[in-house]
């Protein structure tokens, strides 16, 4: 969430850039400046009272001591309205600063100055394109019909056994799956990222401090007898894995990744976007996550950016960088850049990649600091981003690598699947 001194100091440039987002922040941004201030005079009279009863506390005593009972029995009572005095001026502090930080919730980041203006996808910037489009035969077939003439993924039984949107991987299906995630493991542990195996439920506090709850969209599976959380993505408890902690600047970059299984509800999807593997309720995931000191973000984020193009390269993959609009741009994001791969057969762009740069956002829920070079406590700044996300990677590749005599498998992953072609 915003740092409440960053607001109070830059009110109306906040304001001014949430509306990138199409967010009207006037109202809401005025009110915790309100109560901000009414907090901070609550808690220096708190404070004032407090230092006076602390300083008739002590004239009790010498008054007693000196055998003056009236003057102790008048400073007693004296006391009492002190005592009760602090405690609603304490209360009030409490309750404020429990309304600024519900408050504080409801705010997404400020988009970085970087950021188009945009209502949707549709404006989202195209930045370059790699590759060239596949030209496949006029009789090319999507991958949900790829998959059943191959017998690589069971959709209908995968419906039996849990609902639509659990998919059942067969045979080769499940070792391309397989090899792509160790791939991109590999791949990300070259780069430097350690890999980390988190936990695939997370506590209330750590969906709240990455920005996932409050829930405003409906997409979390909620295990309502443990509060416990599905993770919708490794980002959660792998970045959580340094909340409440202070850091050293030589600490930093903090680089780690992790591939897990990831649960969304998908809420309100449907129509031909979800067909196949477009959009599942399960599907796997490897992530890299960077905690970086906030000078060196950017370049971070270039640098996040590069690796997940590389992936793709090496996957001969025809793909597109993409800039999200205000619009378009997550909740807890100041700048997303995309990654999306050309399917032929839908002849449609699939998103497979989102690299985001949270700034102090996150760091700020996380309570996640630095000891900087002048012995400064400061925010640090957290990054993610999707390196890779399976589904429409492998909707992709089985798509636009379907030949009269099977699906080839790029050169790249072949040490990882121990076959260079799946046929019937």
């Amino acid at each position: 969430m915003l740092q409440l001194s960053y607001i109070r100091e830059h009110k109306d440039e906040i304001i001014d850039r949430l509306k990138i987002r199409n967010f009207d922040g006037e109202k809401v941004i005025n009110e915790i400046v309100t109560l901000d201030e009414r907090r901070r005079k609550s808690q220096t009279e708190a404070d004032a009272k407090q230092a006076e009863l602390n300083k008739v506390s002590k004239e009790i005593g010498v008054a007693f001591k000196s055998g003056d009972q009236e003057k102790a029995q008048a400073l007693k009572a004296k006391t009492g309205k002190l005592k009760s005095s602090a405690k609603e001026l304490f209360d009030v502090v409490s309750q404020t600063e429990s309304q600024i930080n519900t408050l504080l919730l409801s705010v997404p980041n400020v988009p970085n100055p970087e950021v188009p203006k945009g209502k949707s996808d549709e404006d989202n910037e195209v930045l370059e394109e790699f590759g060239e489009k596949p030209k496949l035969e006029a009789d090319a077939m999507p991958h949900w019909d790829l998959a059943k003439e191959y017998d690589i993924i069971d959709f209908e039984r995968g419906v039996k056994v849990s609902g639509s949107g659990f998919p059942i991987y067969t045979g080769k299906g499940a070792r391309l799956q397989r090899a792509l995630i160790t791939f991109f493991l590999d791949e990300a542990e070259k780069a430097g990222y350690k890999e980390m195996m988190p936990p695939l439920v997370v506590n209330e506090a750590s969906g709240t401090a990455t920005g996932q709850l409050p829930d405003k969209e409906g997409q979390m599976y909620h295990i309502p007898e443990e509060d416990l959380y599905l993770i919708p993505t490794a980002e959660v408890p792998i970045t959580n894995i340094y909340r409440d902690e202070l850091l050293r600047k030589e600490d930093l970059p903090i680089m780690m990744c992790g591939y897990t299984p990831c649960f969304r509800r998908e809420a309100g999807s449907y129509g031909k976007d979800v067909r196949g593997l477009n959009r599942l309720h399960q599907f796997d995931k490897v992530e890299i996550v960077q905690i970086t000191q906030p000078d060196d973000s950017y370049d971070t984020l270039n640098q996040m950016v590069e690796h997940v193009k590389s992936l793709l390269k090496k996957l001969e993959l025809n793909f597109r960088t993409v800039k999200l609009c205000g619009g378009d741009l997550g909740f807890t994001s100041a700048l997303t850049f995309d990654m999306e791969v050309y399917s032929a057969a839908q002849e449609r762009w699939l998103e497979v990649s989102s690299i985001s740069n949270f700034e102090t956002y996150q760091a700020n829920r996380l309570k996640c600091r630095f000891k900087d070079e002048n012995n400064k406590t400061r925010l640090v700044h957290t990054l993610n981003g999707s390196a890779l996300a399976l589904p429409r990677i492998l909707a992709s590749l089985i798509e636009n690598n379907q030949t009269p005599e099977g699906i080839k498998i790029p050169d790249v992953l072949v040490p990882y699947t121990g076959f260079n072609m799946i046929t019937k």
